[in-house]
């Protein structure tokens, strides 16, 4: 359907069939439904030392592939309104290797829902928040297969820089004397629509003025990264703009919708910690 597949990543990890990131995604989708039933009538697992490690993983793991990317489209001398799949020579392939990892971090990253799962905290696994994890994963085996640089730099630069921001904090967010450090938490949404709208931006941009890369792969990203910022526009809706009424607000105290400065749903696409303490 896509064509020929792109030949420099051919014996990649992965890459050659799309049977394992299927069946991935189908075990992802699989341990949301039986581990929600194994731990009906089981207690939480605090999880606390594995959450440290694993969002320090993931924090270090998205600083390399941010570094790795400006400097690769530095080196590739990459045009940031377009840039076509083979002109940038040995940069393109440098620029591959980043996002093969950052395909492969997207399975990695559906530990997140497992640790929702674990810790019981279900409200957080939202369509939003399984939506993306499963779809990204998919997405990004075509990007790697057809699409391997270029054009394609871009989001996951900027969501490398997001994510380094975002995983610090939840790494950070688990240990008890830190939280009060953690001032920042409240602009995290706000800098994930601002990455979205600028991925699609810059993507309908090589649609204006060409430059090779292809049409149908940008509208392709184009409408999916418009799904991601209606999803996370509703929820910013809900969270920061709809105040409660007067009435509401002296018979229920505002402890259930947020805490620690977070809606329930506050980064449902994301990792899997969120504190039990009542809003400050």
């Amino acid at each position: 359907m896509f064509g020929p597949r792109d030949s420099r990543v051919r014996g990649w990890l992965l890459l050659d069939s799309y049977l394992p990131t299927f069946f991935l995604t189908v075990a992802y989708l699989l341990c949301i439904w039986l581990g929600n039933k194994f731990m009906k009538n089981r207690q939480p697992f605090s999880l606390r030392a594995h959450l440290i490690v694993y969002n320090l993983g993931i924090t270090l793991l998205s600083l390399y592939m941010l570094i790795e990317l400006i400097l690769a489209t530095w080196e590739g001398g990459y045009n940031l309104q377009c840039q076509n799949l083979h002109s940038a020579g040995e940069a393109d392939i440098r620029v591959a290797k980043v996002l093969w990892w950052y395909y492969f971090s997207k399975v990695i990253e559906f530990a997140d829902t497992i640790f929702f799962v674990l810790r019981k905290k279900n409200s957080q696994i939202t369509f939003l928040h399984v939506y993306h994890h499963a779809t990204m994963f998919n997405i990004w085996w075509c990007v790697l297969n057809w699409i391997p640089c270029g054009q394609s730099f871009f989001g996951p630069t900027l969501n490398s820089f997001i994510h380094v921001l975002m995983y610090s904090y939840y790494g950070l967010s688990v240990i008890p004397s830190m939280r009060k450090y953690l001032w920042w938490k409240k602009y995290l949404t706000q800098a994930q629509l601002i990455q979205f709208l600028l991925t699609i931006v810059h993507t309908l941009s090589a649609a204006v003025k060409p430059c090779g890369f292809p049409f149908g792969c940008l509208m392709f990203q184009s409408s999916y990264m418009a799904t991601l910022v209606i999803l996370f526009i509703n929820f910013y809706i809900k969270t920061y703009q709809k105040a409660p009424s007067r009435t509401a607000a002296k018979e229920t105290p505002v402890t259930t919708e947020v805490k620690n400065g977070f809606h329930k749903n506050y980064f449902a696409a994301s990792n899997g910690f969120l504190n039990n303490k009542k809003a400050q």
